[in-house]
């Protein structure tokens, strides 16, 4: 057994080298260098390795790396940029003021209050989860810090209260289903408010190119009949193609009140786990006003814990999903900037919009949104996609006759829907596929086949609602 699947590993490992030389020694489109050529196969090469994951995801990134290196497509310095990023060191702390939360019993505590009020379907706790994320997300800007530093820890907390662990079988009981409830809901969240995702502000300044003043207000009343709706869609395509094992808990309510009286009033521990908690959702709501980052903001909060005996610094070192999170992540976004920064992103704006120059504005408009939603694929960042692509994308829409207002809403909700097409396509992609309760091969299904649900609510109902509110 184990000689088979060496060489299954091995045949899986050469097919990746194959599938990366074939795109490098393939002759080079015009307007692209050399340099560009060579990354884009890299990137292509490091997707499929991560996908088929012949080795663990942080070893394919680091020999991605030590690749773009040796073959001088880039220098040591560019190659490991993305380990200094700020999304990358907050996705990091996310893992461990989690830890905190399983460590003091706070997570358990708040889990069995959750399970006393929604527990007796699991269905229903997909539900409360996305619940959760609509009612903070106006509120924090940050989506890899509500989605991972909120949200996350009590996801956790509930699915392992029911028996259900990472890395185990028993992950599919119900953490993988309330995993992608939780991720998806973060997604579509953003996407309804202005406030909800550091890139929103970007889209908003670049609609004003074409006269269009998308202010929080007016994105609210726009996004929030199709968010709503793809809210509510949302859980139920994931109960259906992703199943929990574990779909009734009728004693759940029950149970859950008599774990909550064993456990008594909060313990010392608790208490500062809870300061420490809403700390941070304060700092992270009021970023625009205090100026401390997301990122610092998590560091103080875990400093704070670290100063108080919460965690030790051997449980930060124990915590291997952080880590690994911490290389393949950084190793994707180094490459994803790096393919902007050669220009392939550009190129491939530019060969996009000579191609759709003579359809009727309808049927161009439909293949400009949905080729900028689904290159997300080769993006570790919704903002980065936003800054590559967005601009020239709704420029040329509205140069063939669409709406302006159209466009800008349809744009402005991919740019944020299409963050739930992968495990690296935004902030809190990593933290939760990091977690270990969700196979990448049922992540990307899921991720897929709810994008087809999400663009078709998005074009067609928020089109319709648009229409009714006089917009276009």
């Amino acid at each position: 057994m184990e000689l088979i699947k060496q060489n299954k590993r091995g045949f899986q490992f050469v097919l990746i080298l194959i599938i990366g030389l074939i795109i490098w020694l393939s002759p080079m489109p015009e307007g692209l260098t050399p340099d560009a050529w060579r990354l884009l196969s890299i990137f292509i090469a490091t997707i499929v390795g991560i996908v088929l994951k012949p080795l663990p995801m942080g070893a394919i990134a680091l020999f991605s790396l030590t690749v773009t290196v040796l073959t001088e497509t880039l220098s040591f310095e560019q190659a490991f940029k993305g380990f200094s990023q700020p999304i990358v060191w907050l996705v990091v702390s996310a893992f461990f003021i989690a830890s905190g939360f399983i460590k003091t019993g706070l997570g358990t505590r708040i889990a069995y209050f959750f399970m006393s009020l929604f527990g007796r379907t699991t269905l229903g706790l997909g539900y409360s989860l996305a619940t959760t994320e609509l009612l903070i997300s106006p509120f924090i800007p940050s989506l890899t810090a509500r989605s991972g530093g909120v949200v996350f820890p009590v996801m956790k907390s509930l699915s392992e209260a029911f028996g259900s662990h990472p890395n185990d079988p028993s992950a599919s009981k119900m953490g993988s289903f309330l995993t992608l409830c939780t991720f998806q809901a973060a997604v579509i969240t953003s996407a309804m408010f202005y406030t909800a995702m550091a890139g929103n502000p970007l889209v908003a300044d670049i609609a004003k190119q074409v006269n269009v003043d998308l202010s929080l207000t007016t994105w609210a009343i726009a996004a929030i009949v199709p968010g709503l709706a793809c809210l509510v869609v949302m859980p139920f395509v994931i109960y259906k193609i992703a199943p929990p094992k574990v779909k009734n808990n009728p004693k759940a309510k029950e149970y859950s009140k008599e774990k909550l009286k064993e456990l008594g009033k909060l313990k010392p521990k608790e208490w500062v786990m809870f300061g420490v908690f809403i700390l941070l959702i304060a700092l992270w709501s009021t970023a625009n006003i205090t100026g401390i980052s997301a990122t610092i903001a998590a560091f103080i909060g875990l400093i704070i814990l670290l100063l108080t005996g919460i965690l030790e610094w051997r449980d930060l070192t124990k915590e291997g999903g952080a880590w690994d999170t911490l290389v393949w992540f950084s190793t994707l976004v180094t490459l994803g900037a790096a393919l902007n920064d050669v220009g392939i992103t550009k190129w491939f704006s530019d060969f996009i919009v000579g191609q759709v120059g003579g359809f009727n504005w309808v049927v161009a408009f439909l293949l400009l949104s949905l080729i900028y939603f689904y290159t997300h694929y080769l993006f570790a960042s919704n903002v980065a996609h936003i800054g590559a692509m967005l601009s020239p994308f709704l420029l040329i829409a509205v140069a063939l006759g669409t709406p302006p207002m159209l466009a800008v809403l349809v744009l402005a909700g991919f740019s944020n829907l299409f963050g739930g097409l992968t495990h690296y396509g935004c902030g809190p992609a990593p933290i939760l596929f990091g977690s270990g309760f969700v196979k990448i091969g049922t992540w990307w299904r899921v991720g897929f086949i709810l994008s087809l649900f999400n663009v078709t609510i998005w074009l067609v109902l928020g089109s319709l609602w648009w229409k009714l509110l006089g917009m276009w």
